[in-house]
């Protein structure tokens, strides 16, 4: 105890009294009231033996109840990162203060800057004010009698446990163990302050572009008990002081209570104006004087900026704008809670927008203020919600109130802010929409400086296909007249890079934004495992090792992230580059950039959970797609004959702030894999128009020239500007006649074993609804195979593109598009339970099977040596020219001196792959994924 006294007194004389403010922060004694004994015992009259350093959590304290799981693939373990120490319940806090003569006597305001979910204050053992419950932002009580000078001791009773149903299983990131925890503590600024008899409770600033002016209301409090004369000084000038302008002074006559003053303050035509180029910053300094020598100070930065939706697309001082966003989930798996500082958002922000981004989503929760200062500075548009993400929103009353009143708080405390630019009451929303319609209209007639909407989509029937009526904006994965996102398109339409959305916008009359594109999970990164030295410990990725180690696949990690991480990219690469041919689009919404590491382990980010690039695109090839201006290309496909004919129409979308002139040419080039061009040319557009997509031009090249089957890359770039974009396409030439040698081709697996009882070489691929296996599938798994478990679960192929039998079939170590037609027409054999084979194609298992997946492989049975392939190349209706080259390459490697298999399977591990009798080739469908939601 002695110990404890003597670090409380330590922290005491390192306490700032400068300007009549005390920082809190520092030792404060703990105990933790998991039983609710706290107040029947007067614990506020106590001092507490344990320690904890506030701001802080438990957490970080180590305190709780500590984890007893140990990794393992079971749910409780693959649901999320696991908290090393968990304590949910009532903590309370005390420490001794001292106040010093000039704060003494006068009325006092505490605040908390970040608190999950409620806060009580004693001192000296009397209970101070209401309790206050807010997820987002301050917590402040008032000590209107003020304390004597001297020391005391301050109580505080956090509460962490759910108030308000916002969410179903506790999934809205303001409140959540799957990425945000649910910490005890706080996070932010604590401190204690005067609080003058006429104080600045806030000030709020309305831009007026079009007049060059601003608005300016400040709600003065006047806590006597009588009438107050005060003059109020306005100044603006610039942030980085550039720009000053002239003072101005008024005066008024305050009532008793909180009073209102609303004045215009001329800024002049060439104000400077804030949007992601020209993150321009103004500071207004309000003052307020009263008893003639008293003084109240309060600044606030802004941006002259003005959003709007109409003629159905968003812009920003009259500028169209295409928001290029990713979600912001809460995920800081080092703490488990936001940073409170400008420097740990730094990176988050930094990041988004070396990768091309200029828009972020909070989806379910706000950020700090530490959030906003720096999106203001580097110019993003944030979309931030109330926390909530409730399926029965409207029936509970007291819950409605509470966000409400987060909204208030919300407007109070970050409402100037530039980059707070859209608000949704909460993600994917069910039930009342009446009450959701009302809940909008209230917003904006508090409020008119940002764009509103109900819902961040919703899956509710009869809702979600079409805007609300009190929408601004409108975010969805589909509409009444088709999808707006990739998910529910790739994996069922051949490959064709011609198309748009366009025809899923008509009759849209407000902004579209797509809703969550891409969730392609990615292989974890199981050296990431070293980067969780704080209050997470990750059980996933260390079970999923310890699997892959038990079965031998440890040492093919690096492989199975690069090959499924890559088809991530190759399908985020089309989502992105269709939503910017949509003419009429507003933008998209990515799931995510960076992986989310709850909700299942959905890892599905090109980076990791830190933020840090995985290895799998440089920021620099990202950017080719999803920047400013991005050259796109129509054209009908990925894979070609040698005797077509490539065309493509040539667009560039240009949302920079500047239109690109005419003496810029467009150039194109296709070229072999080594650079070699195989034809080329420029267009002349007029104009490239700043706010659209402008079509340049058609272009179109022979491809008799490639005398052998060869990946060709598209490459279109604006002459003396860095933008370029860059396809592939596949050009088989015809194969005139197939020379099979000595290998026989069949679909019979009979007759294949009588084959290889003779010794022959045989190439079984029998139809696909005759083998066992999983479903072909193109896409990878859909978000998490933990959270959508009836889904087939491949991550996509692995192969070794130097081994001889891929010697005509040009590819990667991984899926590409001229993958498409082989994979879904195929079976994915599962072999774990025969003798090692010597696989060809591969597919990369998720990680809660780890199984031992191939497509097509090569073995010796019997007296012979047999290549299986579980895609189907040997059935002749609507033969693709990949699917010929495919068969051409095996039989070529076949009737070669390559081909010696050193695996050797029996006629019944053959058999084990296909079905027994043809009544059993019923084919089954893995489960929507949607209707798992």
């Amino acid at each position: 105890m002695k110990t404890f006294l003597l670090i409380v007194l330590i922290g005491i004389s390192s306490i700032s009294t400068a300007q009549n403010r005390l920082d809190l922060g520092g030792t404060w004694g703990l105990a933790l009231d998991s039983m609710d004994v706290g107040e029947k015992e007067q614990w506020y009259m106590k001092s507490f033996s344990d320690a904890i350093s506030l701001p802080g959590t438990t957490d970080q304290a180590r305190k709780g109840v500590p984890n007893q799981l140990v990794p393992k693939l079971e749910k409780p373990q693959l649901l999320r990162l696991t908290r090393k120490n968990s304590y949910v319940g009532a903590a309370w806090y005390n420490r001794e203060i001292s106040i010093p003569k000039n704060m003494a006597g006068q009325p006092l305001e505490l605040s908390l800057e970040r608190v999950l979910w409620q806060s009580r204050l004693w001192i000296d053992g009397e209970e101070i004010a209401d309790a206050q419950e807010s997820l987002i932002t301050p917590h402040r009580f008032l000590i209107q009698k003020g304390l004597s000078a001297g020391k005391h001791t301050i109580t505080l009773r956090i509460d962490n446990r759910k108030r308000y149903d916002i969410s179903a299983n506790d999934l809205a990131h303001a409140y959540t163990n799957d990425t945000q925890i649910i910490w005890n503590g706080v996070l932010g600024k604590m401190s204690l302050q005067v609080k003058q008899k006429v104080s600045i409770q806030n000030v709020n600033v309305y831009p007026d572009i079009k007049n060059g002016k601003i608005k300016v209301i400040v709600a003065l409090e006047n806590n006597g008990d009588k009438s107050e004369k005060v003059k109020l000084g306005l100044l603006v000038d610039q942030l980085d002081g550039q720009q000053k302008f002239e003072r101005k002074e008024v005066q008024a006559t305050l009532k008793e209570g909180v009073q209102k003053l609303e004045y215009d303050y001329l800024l002049g035509t060439d104000i400077k104006k804030w949007d992601e180029f020209t993150p321009e910053l103004y500071k207004l300094s309000v003052t307020c004087q009263f008893d003639k020598k008293k003084t109240e100070r309060k600044e606030v930065s802004f941006g002259m900026r003005e959003i709007d939706n109409s003629q159905g697309i968003i812009t920003v001082n009259g500028n169209r704008i295409f928001l290029r966003g990713t979600l912001e989930c809460c995920i800081f798996p080092l703490t488990g809670t936001p940073p409170m500082t400008e420097d740990g958002w730094m990176k988050v922000f930094s990041t988004a927008k070396e990768w091309g981004l200029n828009h972020l989503r909070f989806h379910s929760w706000c950020p700090p203020e530490a959030a906003f200062n720096v999106a203001d500075k580097l110019g993003f548009y944030l979309q931030v919600e109330l926390p909530n993400w409730s399926y029965t929103i409207g029936k509970d009353k007291s819950m409605t109130k509470f966000l409400y009143n987060e909204f208030d708080r919300m407007i109070e405390n970050y409402g100037n802010h530039p980059s707070f630019c859209m608000m949704s009451v909460g993600n994917e929303l069910q039930y009342d929409f009446e009450l959701l319609n009302s809940m909008v209209k209230y917003m904006k007639a508090q409020d008119n400086r940002r764009l509103y909407a109900t819902t961040t989509f919703t899956f509710e029937k009869g809702h979600g296909a079409k805007p609300e009526p009190e929408d601004d904006f409108f975010v969805t994965q589909w509409t009444d007249k088709g999808w707006v996102r990739g998910q529910g398109i790739f994996d069922q339409e051949p490959p064709s890079f011609y198309k748009d959305y366009s025809e899923a916008m008509q009759g849209m009359d407000i902004p579209l934004i797509s809703h969550e594109i891409g969730q392609y999970a990615v292989f974890p990164n199981l050296k990431e495992i070293d980067k969780y030295t704080g209050v997470l410990d990750p059980l996933n990725f260390k079970a999923i090792k310890q699997d892959l180690q038990n079965k031998g696949l440890y040492p093919r990690a690096d492989e199975f992230l690069k090959a499924s991480g890559r088809l991530a990219v190759l399908l985020y690469k089309e989502e992105i580059e269709r939503a910017m041919k949509t003419k009429q689009f507003s933008g998209f919404q990515l799931l995510d950039l960076h992986d989310f590491p709850g909700q299942g382990t959905a890892l599905v980010g090109l980076l990791d959970a830190f933020w840090d690039s995985k290895g799998l695109i440089e920021a620099s090839g990202f950017r080719q797609f999803c920047a400013p201006v991005v050259p796109l290309a129509r054209f009908a496909k990925a894979t070609y004959s040698g005797d077509e004919t490539f065309s493509a129409s040539i667009e560039i979308a240009n949302y920079s702030n500047a239109a690109i002139n005419n003496k810029q040419m467009i150039a194109w080039q296709l070229s072999t894999e080594t650079g070699t061009p195989i034809s080329s040319g420029k267009l002349n557009a007029e104009s490239i128009s700043k706010g659209m997509v402008t079509p340049c031009g058609e272009v179109s090249a022979g491809l008799q020239r490639v005398e052998k089957a060869s990946k060709l890359y598209f490459t279109v770039s604006i002459e003396g500007t860095q933008w370029k974009n860059t396809w592939a396409i596949w050009v088989y030439p015809a194969i005139k006649s197939l020379n099979v040698g000595d290998v026989l081709l069949t679909q019979n697996v009979e007759e294949a074993l009588a084959a290889l009882n003779e010794g022959k070489k045989v190439l079984l691929s029998p139809k696909m609804n005759l083998l066992k296996g999983l479903e072909g599938k193109f896409l990878p798994v859909f978000w998490s195979p933990v959270h959508f478990p009836r889904q087939a679960g491949t991550m996509g192929l692995l192969c070794n593109p130097q081994h001889a039998a891929l010697q005509h079939f040009p590819t990667e170590m991984h899926s590409n598009w001229q993958w498409w037609n082989l994979v879904k027409r195929s079976k994915v054999l599962v072999v774990d339970s025969i003798p090692p084979v010597e696989p060809i194609v591969e597919s990369v298992d998720n990680f809660t099977n780890n199984r031992k997946l191939v497509s097509i492989f090569e073995t010796r049975c019997g007296k012979g040596k047999l290549i299986m392939s579980a895609m189907d190349i040997l059935s002749e209706e609507d033969n693709k020219p990949e699917i010929q080259q495919m068969l051409y390459s095996l039989v070529s490697y076949m009737n070669s001196g390559n081909f010696a298999p050193k695996t050797i399977l029996s006629e019944n591990d053959i058999k084990s792959l296909v079905l027994k009798q043809e009544s059993e080739a019923v084919e089954t469908k893995a489960t929507s994924i949607y209707r798992d939601l």
